[in-house]
């Protein structure tokens, strides 16, 4: 009777869609979406209920987009640690008979922050490849890379320096295209002079994403050849 959308992964801090439908079978006066719970009743806390009766001062983030005829689907906005959890609809009737709950519900995973730093040196005239990933899938074209505040061109997880020159010494960050409060700690970028005079401190590279889907990346890789 209620069909869900596949497990979702989401960066912390981004807005995520669950879609869902279901067929009733009575005439629906109520529905609900909970976490965490088989059945989603009685005074089960809820994240969203169409009931003002029960409905608590609703928390914002939580958008339902549905109807009371075949539409459940739920809107997450900023994702937080304490929405990774299994999310139930559940459809209420006038008569028990039509009530029911959808168990097998849809898993939502968020990611936390990561780092890495690498203490290799950086000089003019190396190809660098500065690679945004994360344990979430994401389309290559959702990536965007910033300089400072600076929108760089062009799209995609890799951001991609040949040959590399002093100039490109900087701090970068990685985010979706569609949130931007999703860009991650910078990444701070510092080229040595490939003559050997003066140069810039060795590069102490770190990438710690921290709000997120699709905002903080994790498992970012940075490759020198």
């Amino acid at each position: 009777l209620v069909k869900y959308s596949l497990p979702v992964c989401a960066v912390r801090g981004s807005t995520v869609t669950l879609p869902c439908t279901f067929t009733p079978i009575k005439e629906i006066i109520r529905v609900v979406w909970c976490q965490n719970h088989l059945i989603c009743h009685g005074s089960t806390p809820s994240v969203y209920d169409s009931d003002s009766k029960t409905n608590k001062p609703p928390d914002p983030r939580y958008r339902y987009l549905g109807d009371k005829t075949g539409n459940c689907t739920l809107q997450i906005s900023n994702l937080q640690e304490r929405d990774k959890a299994t999310f139930r609809f559940r459809m209420e009737a006038k008569e028990a008979a039509g009530h029911h709950t959808g168990q097998s519900g849809v898993n939502v995973t968020v990611v936390g922050k990561s780092s890495i730093s690498s203490e290799r040196e950086v000089r003019e005239g190396q190809n660098v490849t500065l690679l945004c990933t994360s344990t979430c899938t994401f389309h290559q074209l959702q990536v965007t890379w910033f300089r400072g505040d600076h929108l760089l061109p062009g799209s995609g997880p890799a951001l991609r320096f040949s040959p590399l020159t002093a100039e490109d010494s900087g701090n970068y960050t990685c985010g979706l295209k569609a949130n931007w409060g999703t860009r991650s700690v910078a990444y701070v970028l510092q080229v040595e002079a490939a003559d050997g005079g003066l140069s810039l401190p060795s590069a102490s590279l770190s990438f710690l994403p921290t709000r997120s889907k699709h905002k903080s990346f994790c498992n970012n890789t940075i490759s020198f050849t």
